[in-house]
């Protein structure tokens, strides 16, 4: 690609949400080796939001067309902002807080949430509740100083953050601005959740190829002291499948806890 050619560019060109979406996430719960580690996310969610205070705001950064992330939130915030680059994945966001018929069907998530809770007949109620809770679906950028331009948003208790930012960075200095960038949306003394990927290059949708920044442990940990925060958990599971995995080449994947100094 030539240098003006972007990340950005590449994926509002060649991405596509709903193939993305069919193909990591439906019916992969039914799937043991995809099913490993999701609940492995999932639990780790559950857990650390069941544990820890209640907030009362929170803002997911890159949360794609995703939902299983503030699904598991949604129970312990008061008022939830998702935020994504692409108009696609916040399209099909917004599909399934419209409860639009043609909505990816994130129902099994919310189940599988519900038992991990204890609760699985409250899966209805928990989806009203995020639907509820959900207060703006906004663009982000991780590259601006600030991402959510023009959007003004007070910091907030509460930040997560999956497969997002690795995806985001060409290279590590890349990388480390976009983290500063963006942990000048949380507060002092405010909570980061991150979900991501050690040592991968690359991943699939579809038939296509999309270049991911790899990281390793060491550096992950170096640049979260550097951006200013203090890790408390960082826990990593093994991909069960890195020998016989087509679509993507990562190594494992982490989900960190950290607050901001």
């Amino acid at each position: 690609m030539e240098s003006s050619y972007t990340v950005a560019d590449f994926y509002e060109q060649q991405f596509n949400s709903r193939s993305y979406l069919e193909m990591y996430y439906l019916n992969h719960l039914s799937q043991p080796a995809i099913d490993e580690l999701m609940y492995f996310v999932l639990e780790k969610l559950v857990k650390t939001f069941s544990s820890g205070p209640k907030f009362r705001t929170l803002l997911e950064i890159g949360c794609g067309p995703c939902l299983h992330l503030s699904l598991c939130a949604s129970e312990h915030v008061e008022e939830i902002v998702l935020s994504d680059f692409l108009s696609n994945n916040r399209q099909e966001i917004e599909l399934w807080l419209k409860n639009d018929p043609g909505a990816f069907d994130w129902s099994p998530y919310t189940k599988a949430v519900c038992e991990l809770e204890g609760n699985r007949e409250k899966w209805a109620e928990r989806e009203k509740k995020l639907r509820d809770s959900v207060k703006q679906v906004v663009k982000c950028d991780v590259h601006q100083s600030n991402p959510l331009d023009p959007v003004e948003l007070e910091p907030v208790d509460c930040m997560t953050t999956s497969y997002c930012l690795e995806v985001a960075c060409k290279d590590k200095e890349a990388y480390r601005s976009a983290f500063s960038n963006v942990t000048s949306l949380l507060k002092p003394g405010g909570v980061l959740i991150m979900i991501g990927v050690l040592n991968e290059s690359f991943y699939t949708v579809s038939d296509q190829k999309f270049p991911c920044l790899s990281l390793d442990q060491a550096f992950l940990e170096q640049t979260l002291t550097e951006v200013g925060y203090e890790i408390e958990q960082l826990e990593i599971a093994l991909n069960p499948n890195k020998s016989v995995d087509t679509v993507s080449d990562f190594d494992a994947i982490f989900f960190l806890v950290a607050r901001k100094k």
